[in-house]
């Protein structure tokens, strides 16, 4: 059966066909795990030119930048998880308890069995096979259904997974809404899901009916605080590479800026100055510089720019070509916190610049909106960073700098609240992909007599003391 669009019956039975596969217990060792870790690492080698041409034509994305972003990435994942997955899946052992003495006790981490991993559009190879690399480390069958916003990486990614695995395996299935709510409907037995906060409450709501544990890893209004302490030239070289990266379509991006007012107009003259010298003195010419998924979403960006002629003030970019799906970076200033541009996630080349006076009242604000997927903070003053990591709830933390947090294997990687709930890649995404199975081994020499009827009675002293036995055995 060819890995394209199907029908609902076509799709369970391509559920059906990995379960039995899984139940086989053909994948189950790390050796298989191994296997097919490296299976995958060749196929992107020999695939990789065909997956830059489409995310080209999908986001037009330059070669470096989407080798950069998009594959080397994975490399190094597949490497680390392969070097890692026999400790990884190592049973370990625990204590066990008085009360069931004599006994041993140990932990498996046992695969979940067929995992569905739907991706998302603006990094559609490396955030729909990052994925993958965990279920594949964690023992699971996979069945991948990628973003048919990108229709040609999309095309891309199943010709290079047909042509490497056994569809039993790793499959994919292409298609859209319908596609993905009839793969929720075959009960996988984990869900890996990357996108917005709006579909993944659907998500969430499709695989609760199902009773399917979900791995959700969202978005959020990230907020990038500039301390009075910093460098103005290196923030702003590094916010303005990490904002307008993919056209800022880049979920651990930040999303505004809040700047020390002692720093602010320096930080304003630096950015300006940066985003020259990146993309030119016309963005819409430069080869570094992508373009919007579709024309929905730049339709839904153009509006948040003349929101911001309204309420703000444009100091640099603004202009759109529909026709080219460009929107020029654009920096905005003057706005306060309940403009449009506050409301949602923009996910897009749109950057307001707020101010603030008082630590304090800014970790104030902050804290009473949802919970981002990353706070980004650029300060000198350690005490600042500390107090504004304790103080404000984020699924992660980057300091100095933006989006290489997501290249650290050793970090778990994730949203808390509204911005997601799981943790990858690495070890955190082989436990993602997991559950801790627990053994209790008891000898079958010697059993304590007094837990089977007919049971003992104890006048009020025994009692002080079987009670006072009892809490020393929890």
């Amino acid at each position: 059966m060819e890995d394209e669009e199907m029908d609902p019956r076509g799709i369970r039975d391509r559920i059906d066909a990995q379960r039995r596969w899984f139940q086989g217990g053909l994948v189950r060792g790390s050796a298989a795990r191994r296997q097919r870790l490296r299976l995958l690492k060749r196929q992107l080698i020999r695939h990789e030119d065909r997956l830059l041409e489409a995310l080209r034509a999908d986001l037009g994305k330059g070669g470096f930048g989407a080798l950069f972003s998009e594959i080397a990435p994975l490399y190094g994942e597949i490497n680390h998880a392969a070097a890692h997955v026999g400790r990884w899946a190592r049973p370990r052992r625990v204590r066990s308890s008085p009360a069931v003495f004599p006994s041993s006790a140990r932990v498996i981490p046992e695969p979940f069995g067929v995992a569905l991993i739907i991706g998302p559009w603006n990094y559609p190879v490396q955030l729909l096979l990052s994925p993958l690399v965990g279920a594949l480390a964690a023992g699971n069958c996979a069945v991948l259904k990628p973003s048919e916003l990108a229709p040609h990486t999309s095309a891309a990614v199943a010709a290079m997974i047909r042509e490497g695995f056994d569809p039993r395996e790793v499959a994919v299935v292409e298609g859209g809404r319908e596609e993905g709510k009839a793969l929720i409907e075959a009960r996988p037995e984990v869900i890996f899901f990357t996108g917005g906060s709006r579909v993944g409450r659907e998500v969430m709501a499709a695989a609760a009916r199902e009773l399917v544990p979900v791995i959700l890893e969202l978005g959020g209004k990230n907020p990038c605080v500039v301390d009075r302490d910093t460098d103005p030239k290196s923030a702003a070289r590094r916010i303005v590479w990490g904002k307008f990266y993919n056209a800022g379509q880049t979920c651990i991006a930040p999303d505004f800026v809040v700047a020390h007012r002692g720093v602010k107009q320096a930080l304003l003259e630096a950015m300006a100055r940066a985003l020259g010298r990146f993309y030119g003195p016309d963005p819409a010419d430069s080869p570094a510089y992508e373009r919007i998924i579709n024309r929905g979403h730049l339709d839904r960006l153009e509006g948040l720019v003349r929101a911001a002629r309204q309420g703000g003030r444009i100091l640099s970019g603004g202009q759109a070509r529909p026709g080219e799906l460009y929107l020029a970076p654009t920096i905005v200033d003057g706005i306060g916190w309940e403009h449009p541009l506050m409301a949602e996630e923009i996910f897009g080349p749109i950057l307001p610049v707020l101010e603030y006076e008082e630590l304090e009242e800014l970790i104030d604000r902050l804290r009473h909106r949802p919970r981002p997927l990353m706070l980004l903070v650029f300060t000198r003053d350690r005490a600042v960073e500390g107090r504004l990591i304790e103080a404000v709830p984020s699924g992660g933390v980057s300091v100095n700098d933006c989006l290489l947090h997501s290249l650290v294997k050793t970090l778990p990687f994730g949203g808390v609240g509204e911005s997601g709930m799981g943790r990858y890649p690495g070890k955190a995404g082989f436990e993602a992909f997991s559950y801790p199975r627990g053994v209790l081994r008891r000898s079958q020499g010697f059993d304590l007599t007094l837990r089977f009827p007919p049971f003992p009675t104890f006048k009020a002293q025994g009692q002080r003391l079987m009670r006072h036995l009892v809490r020393l055995m929890r």
